[in-house]
């Protein structure tokens, strides 16, 4: 039987430690480009050094931390979506890192450098989305929608170097993702549903 004092502890440390993730995002937009440091963590948290290190982690830790935030607020709102078709899945996620650029392009950049490896990315959603898809009878029956999804995502990720370089800006970020999506939905559609999704193509490609 669970102990009520228990889970009144719980509660408590995961304020504590949205917290910190919040001033660490807050001290990202400060200062873009500074080194964070535990210490101006906790100072703008309002909780100890040790507390940042024993809810979090080493400062390697903040990044994944970050990471997974991250990956619940797409959750969240791809849930609060409902139907999660390919399309909406690629905005969601395009959304989700121009909403708070600062913090995005510090992240990636610390994921490129540490080589961090996501426990959870938007490929899985893109992947079921991709199936039920094909499920709908819009894409062929004999379409592997995984490999299709990997192909779809590795492009996803291409533009969103691009962005984080600053070499495009938001809007040439969500296009260029939608556009290897229909291109990706046009090359395996099933017959009915060809002819509309090469003029989705054709209209993306014209922007």
């Amino acid at each position: 039987m669970p102990v009520v004092g228990e889970g009144l502890r719980e509660q408590h440390k995961a304020r504590r430690r949205a917290r910190i993730l919040d001033a660490t995002r807050e001290v990202l937009r400060e200062r873009p480009d500074s080194v964070i440091s535990t210490e101006r963590i906790a100072e703008r948290a309002g909780v100890a050094p040790a507390t940042v290190y024993n809810l979090i982690g080493p400062r390697d830790k903040i990044w994944e931390a970050l990471a997974a935030g991250f990956m619940d607020e797409l959750e969240q709102r791809l849930v609060a979506m409902g139907d999660r078709g390919p399309g909406e899945v690629v905005k969601s996620t395009v959304q989700l890192f121009v909403d708070d650029p600062v913090v995005s392009r510090r992240m990636v950049r610390e994921w490129e450098e540490s080589g961090l490896v996501l426990e959870r990315s938007p490929l899985i959603h893109l992947r079921r989305a991709m199936a039920d898809t094909r499920t709908q009878g819009v894409l062929r029956p004999d379409i592997d929608t995984d490999a299709l999804a990997i192909v779809v995502g590795t492009a996803c990720v291409g533009a969103l170097h691009q962005w984080v370089a600053t070499l495009i800006d938001d809007d040439r970020f969500l296009a260029r993702a939608l556009f290897a999506l229909d291109v990706a939905l046009a090359a395996a559609a099933a017959d009915p549903h060809r002819d509309r999704l090469l003029a989705t193509l054709r209209t993306r490609g014209a922007v």
